[in-house]
């Protein structure tokens, strides 16, 4: 069974969301990721999706017109204290747009007190037929696959997930094993991308990589083609691929269109095309 792909808000950042959903659509993505609250990245603006109604509609007309679909909704952050009247109001702005999902960030290292605030956004998106899918990254609260599953499943909510992006999977005490033994329900979607073999291991340059330096599937040395033949059979496919050198000489367009071509090839390789 093929894997829908979706095109990760990250990979087209400098782009507005109605070109975002047009340059999917062209490059033949089935999905988009948008970013309506902002990342804990220094200096990183606000989303005018969430409060813009006329944005809104822009954006749902565009959807309408071409046949694309949101995917996943960026980003939720769990601290030790959170804003929850913001949170609902983002819930209530996915819903608007038939989102999937919501990428769930840990940034609390007391996981009890994490799992509640879990399990409580988790009731707030279960309303709106929103999933949320707990990213575990390697300089967070949940720095890897067996602590993100041990919250989602204390948490016991339905509409919970683990999401696994690819390259935190490489760069943290994640295996193959570990996510192929995840339960299905728990796997609403996974991020792509490459990177690099020889890195800067420190919190510092595991983020500057991330949010900027990521590689095309199949340019770097992680096991793509074995993650792909883990993880559940038609589960999506977000491709999340910022390079902000890239985007110097390449437009936002031409690299959603080699995103998604370097992402077939694996999935063609690994027998899931």
């Amino acid at each position: 069974m093929t894997h829908p792909l979706s095109l990760a808000f990250l990979t087209t950042f400098d782009v507005g969301p109605v070109e975002a959903v047009r340059i999917a659509a062209t490059a033949g993505y089935a999905m988009v990721g948008l970013r309506i609250l902002p990342s804990a990245a220094s200096g990183e603006p606000d989303y005018p999706l969430l409060t813009d109604d006329r944005l809104l509609a822009e954006v749902k007309s565009a959807l309408a017109d071409t046949g694309v679909r949101i995917g996943d909704i960026e980003i939720i952050r769990l601290k030790p204290e959170n804003d929850w009247v913001l949170f609902d109001r983002f819930c209530d702005r996915c819903a608007a747009l038939e989102a999937r999902h919501v990428l769930v960030a840990g940034d609390d290292t007391d996981h009890a007190r994490l799992t509640e605030s879990f399990a409580r956004f988790c009731e707030m998106a279960a309303p709106r037929r929103l999933t949320a899918d707990l990213e575990f990254m390697p300089w967070t609260g949940v720095p890897n696959l067996a602590a993100a599953a041990r919250i989602v499943e204390a948490a016991a909510c339905e509409n919970g997930g683990v999401l696994v992006d690819a390259l935190h999977y490489d760069r943290s005490a994640t295996t193959l094993d570990e996510i192929a033994a995840l339960p299905v329900n728990r796997v609403n979607y996974v991020q792509f991308c490459d990177g690099a073999t020889l890195y800067d291991a420190s919190d510092e340059g595991l983020i500057r990589i991330a949010r900027g330096e990521r590689l095309f599937p199949g340019e770097g040395g992680i096991d793509l083609t074995g993650l792909a033949r883990v993880i559940p059979e038609g589960v999506t496919i977000s491709v999340e691929v910022p390079h902000k050198r890239l985007a110097e000489r390449i437009d936002a367009l031409g690299r959603a269109a080699m995103a998604h071509a370097a992402s077939m090839a694996i999935l063609r390789r690994s027998g899931r095309a």
